[in-house]
């Protein structure tokens, strides 16, 4: 149970420059009692980017609902902005003179590390001591969370707080599968690979996938997930905190980049990727056109309420470890006019009705009650994210390692999508890149 705080004393407040490009969408005030006192006449304002038809988006409704009892006489300015309006104006928002009280932003070395690093948030570790956040977020769930004084993740002070998790699957059409004579799920990665040919002499396009610049993140995923499927614990942790020197050219990193380029000659992946972003992968893949789309739990709910044909999911079949990590953080801006209710907000994100009402919508809560779910499939869903969790068997985004690190990737997939650039020529860049990328962090 949070001990109860004495919010900050009122303070001016104006509305974000336009260049955030926000939506601004007011909450009503809920009628309630307060145990709290000089509230009267402030605006709360978050600023969000999940979409309110997700899992966690419904949650956040709830939340404000449930906040909005507790101060009865704040105003909630509750914005709905884009993930990459965040992550390019986040340093704008943040620093200037007219900020959020609470943001949710984007983990990792490349965005969440060079806001921490340079005092742009708030540090939450006394907050996360004496809300025991660190109970509800455990294990790898609370790598990205912290940051050392030269942003790297996974130690340091916490200056983010996730509230779901998120783990990459391969989400089938079985009626496709069952039309191009595929019996069961495949469990190993020769058998993923031959029915992934079975599909394709079925005139059905295996996997729906995308490789656009902006949004354009399938193609990454699924690069990614083959070499998060043969790599080990350490591999992966060198890479993706820096730890140890990382070589490109051999191990999983080669294995996986090579099979990645063979999928896109096969034609495994689709034709024309470039120009498609993961949204029309999505809808692709709902218009039953598609044998299977590569995503995590962000598509969930709609491949559950929106598709018209049986459908099952699974994770890359054969593969040591899987693409995944914990969900999106919130942060407090150090110059938040408001830090106590900020921090009150974060507690009621992590609170037992809000954390479940996201699970029972497969929003992978961190501090839910999987038993709780009512329906089957999606308590299934959850479960298989746990026993990752449990496992340590999170691979995390590749994009998180170094500063500009997921236009660089996303640009090379697309090239390679394209045919304009080969596994070896990716490579390379790749690891110039990197090592650029990597200096740069340890020099601050």
């Amino acid at each position: 149970m949070a001990p109860s705080r004495t919010p900050a004393r009122p303070r001016s407040w104006v509305r974000l420059a336009a260049t955030t490009a926000v939506i601004a969408i007011t909450a009503t005030s809920l009628a309630a009692c307060s145990a709290d006192g000089g509230d009267a006449g402030k605006t709360f304002t978050i600023l969000q980017y999940e979409d309110p038809t997700t899992a966690q988006g419904k949650g956040w409704a709830r939340a404000v609902e449930l906040f909005q009892e507790r101060h009865p006489d704040v105003k909630v300015d509750f914005q709905t902005t884009s993930f990459d309006a965040v992550r390019k104006n986040a340093k704008l928002v943040l620093g200037g003179n007219s900020v959020p009280d609470v943001v949710e932003f984007n983990k990792g070395n490349a965005d969440g590390g060079q806001l921490a690093s340079q005092g742009l948030l708030q540090p939450l570790t006394e907050q996360v001591e004496q809300y025991g956040w660190d109970d509800k977020i455990t294990g790898g769930m609370q790598s990205f969370a912290k940051y050392d004084e030269s942003g790297k993740a996974g130690s340091g002070d916490w200056y983010g707080i996730p509230n779901i998790g998120e783990y990459v699957t391969l989400y089938y059409n079985k009626d496709l599968f069952a039309q191009a004579g595929i019996t069961a799920e495949p469990t190993t990665m020769d058998e993923f690979v031959a029915d992934m040919a079975k599909l394709q002499a079925a005139g059905i396009t295996p996997v729906s996938s995308s490789a656009s610049t902006n949004q354009g993140f399938n193609q990454m995923w699924v690069w990614y997930s083959l070499v998060s499927a043969y790599a080990d614990r350490q591999q992966i942790d060198d890479f993706m905190f820096l730890q140890g020197d990382v070589d490109f050219s051999t191990g999983p990193w080669k294995q996986g980049v090579d099979q990645f380029e063979d999928w896109i000659q096969q034609g495994y992946l689709g034709e024309d990727l470039a120009g498609l972003t993961y949204e029309q992968a999505i809808v692709n893949f709902l218009s039953g056109s598609t044998g299977m789309l590569i995503w995590n739990n962000g598509a969930f709910s709609r491949v559950k309420d929106q598709s018209s044909f049986d459908w099952g999911y699974f994770t890359l079949p054969g593969a040591d470890m899987s693409m995944g990590s914990s969900g999106h953080l919130w942060g407090v801006p150090a110059k938040a006019a408001n830090k106590e209710l900020a921090y009150d907000w974060i507690d009621i994100t992590l609170s037992p009705e809000v954390q479940n009402l996201i699970g029972e919508n497969g929003g992978l809560p961190l501090a839910g009650d999987s038993s709780t779910i009512t329906d089957p499939v999606t308590r299934a869903y959850t479960e298989r994210f746990d026993q990752l969790v449990a496992d340590d068997a999170l691979t995390f985004y590749p994009d998180y390692p170094v500063p500009g690190f997921l236009d660089f990737i996303q640009t090379n997939m697309a090239a390679m999508s394209n045919g304009n650039e080969t596994a070896a020529e990716y490579t390379k860049k790749l690891q110039e890149f990197y090592d650029d990328g990597k200096r740069a962090v340890d020099e601050g």
